[in-house]
This record gives C-alpha cells, structure tokens and sequence, in this order.
C-alpha cells in the first residue's frame, strides 16, 4: 500500500506538488466548495481509469471535469448553447454542472460511454489553484470509497483513500457540503439530474421549463443508463439500515421512541432532547442550507452510535431541501416510510 501525501493548499509549493503528481497521471484529492474531489487528469483515460480502481467505482458511473476558466469549457464541448453561456454567467465559478456533447479528447473513462460530458467551474481558490498550476483539465468524483458519505474534510478523504491514493491537497472544510447541481443541456427541454446548492428554481427561473428528472426522487429504471454521477447506485451509506420518516415532527418523535430496539435518529436540532435513542442532529428543521452543509458528516457520525437502524427526519422537498432529500433516500435504499 502507498503512502499518500498530505499536503495543504495554503503552502504554494504544496498546490504545485499536487499539480506535478497530476501531470504524471497520480491521483489528488483536493477539496471544492461541494465536496472534495479525487482528482486526475480529465484528458489521461488510463489516469481517469485508477480514479474507478481507488474508489471501487463502477465504470458505468460517469465522471465531472473541472475547469478554472470559461475558456476550457469551449475545448471540452462540441456545442456551447445559449442556455449554457445563461447559466455560467450566473452561477460560474460555483456548485453547477452542466452536461453538454463531449468533444472527441474526452476518453470514454470520463464520460462512461455516453457521447455528453459533465463540467463545471469550481469556486474554491485551492480547486481553482490546482487546476491552473497542472494546465489540465481534471476529472473528480467525491474522494470516498465508492458508497460511503461523500468527504467534506481532509480527514474524511485519508479516512476512506489512505493508502490507495497519491495525495491529499487539504484546504479546509467545504462550505457547500453536498455534490454540485447537474443539469443536462443536451436535451430539449434541459433536465435537473442532481439537485445541489443551485437550486431547480433557480435554473427555472434562468432558463424557462427545466424538467424535474424522475431520477431525482426514485431509482432508475431497470437497464437506464446512468446520465449523471449519483443517480444509479445506493450512495452516501453509513453501515446502519437508514429508513425515512415522512410525517410531522410530534408523529417522528414518537415513533422512534416507540422503536427503540439498537436504533438511533438522525434528527434536527432540538429534537435530541425528546428522543431515547442515540441522536446525531443535522442542522435546524428550517435551514436547509445547514442540513446540506452538515449531510454528510452526520452519516458518518451514525456509524459511531453502534446501531442497526437509523430513523432520519425527512427533510423539506424544495429549494436546497429537494438536494438534501435526494442525498438521503440514497442512503437509505429508497426506503420511506409515511406517518
């Protein structure tokens, strides 16, 4: 097993060391607004290859590119629409990717055999940093083994990937907290694929009638293919069962107090002061954004109260809610239950 480097993105000689490591087709895990990324060279398809291998990703699962310039959209994309320019004027750099027809030098590793690629233009200084200093465009998936909580710390990423990757470029924790919104461009009209800090009426209101994917809130359709990262397997898992409680907060309580048997709740502030179960909280019942920021730390912490099931309080389904929704019934399988 290698060793993995740890590097910080506030020393410059550490972000040119990951670029260098990048350059010659290793593996980088470097952090974004959303979450970070296992990075690589987008244009290396043997390097986009070890991405799969490190993570135990299936190849059908396609990757995002992250660029650090506008520009390098036009090289990587056979057509740029105007829907396109409408929406990196207005969210670029930030937490939006946009599928688009893939130019011929992006490798079929990259796009898992789909003729559209997924790009995006991160705002972190240190993605953005590394990006520029190697010249490349660089595929990268979350930096997690292939089903766990995505990784919004350095910690999280040596936890799942030491051992198995070059690098990791530490630069904090990330603010978002959840993967990016996908949009595909490359149909008529365009589609939500993954909900994310850009939110679906927000892309309403830039581009006209954007189609809710049914992708989004139920598992794909046996034999579909896989447009978007995050829509095809069970992701984001702690080792406990995770099951969904749809229903008012005083119906939640008291069911999870009614089954308490090696359960514990994944609930919001405050709740853990009437449950008698094991409790990790995920932000306050009307702030979505601190539950997207706090998802995926709170699945991993489930895995610390030695419990066989979690109760999770469904969250609010719009705005950012719909992201956070989306990320938990992945975690658990789909399954939910109505109060």
């Amino acid at each position: 097993m290698k060793e993995t480097i740890q590097l910080s993105a506030s020393r410059p000689e550490d972000v040119r060391a990951a670029a260098r490591i990048l350059r010659e087709g290793g593996l980088v895990g470097i952090p974004t607004e959303t979450v970070y990324g296992l990075a690589a060279n987008a244009l290396d398809g043997a390097a986009c290859a070890r991405i799969f291998a490190a993570k135990g990703r299936p190849a059908d699962n396609p990757l995002i590119v992250h660029i650090s310039d506008i520009k390098q959209l036009y090289t990587l994309v056979r057509t740029v629409p105007k829907e396109a320019e409408i929406l990196a004027s207005l969210y670029w750099p930030g937490p939006l990717t946009m599928i688009l027809p893939k130019a011929d030098c992006i490798p079929d590793e990259v796009c898992a055999g789909l003729d559209t690629v997924a790009v995006r233009f991160p705002s972190h200084p240190a993605a953005q940093a590394v990006i520029r200093e190697s010249g490349l465009p660089l595929a990268a998936p979350s930096a997690n083994t292939s089903g766990r909580p995505s990784p919004t710390t350095a910690q999280h990423v040596l936890h799942d990937l030491g051992g198995r990757i070059d690098a990791v470029l530490d630069g904090g924790p990330c603010d978002v907290g959840l993967e990016s919104t996908v949009v595909t461009l490359a149909t008529n009209p365009p589609r939500l694929l993954r909900p994310g800090g850009v939110t679906l009426e927000q892309l309403r209101a830039a581009l006209g009638e954007v189609v809710l994917d049914p992708a989004v809130l139920n598992p794909l359709a046996a034999g579909e293919k896989a447009a978007s990262p995050g829509m095809k397997y069970k992701h984001y898992a702690p080792k406990a069962n995770v099951v969904i409680l749809d229903g008012p907060r005083g119906a939640y309580l008291d069911y999870v107090n009614a089954h308490r048997e090696n359960a514990g709740a994944l609930c919001y502030a405050g709740d853990e002061k009437e449950l008698r179960v094991p409790c990790v909280c995920c932000g306050g019942e009307e702030n979505s954004s601190a539950q997207a920021h706090e998802l995926f730390d709170a699945l991993r912490r489930l895995d610390d109260l030695g419990v066989s099931t979690v109760y999770a309080r469904c969250p609010d389904k719009n705005g950012v809610g719909l992201a956070v929704y989306n990320r938990l019934i992945r975690a658990a399988g789909f399954e939910v239950l109505k109060l």
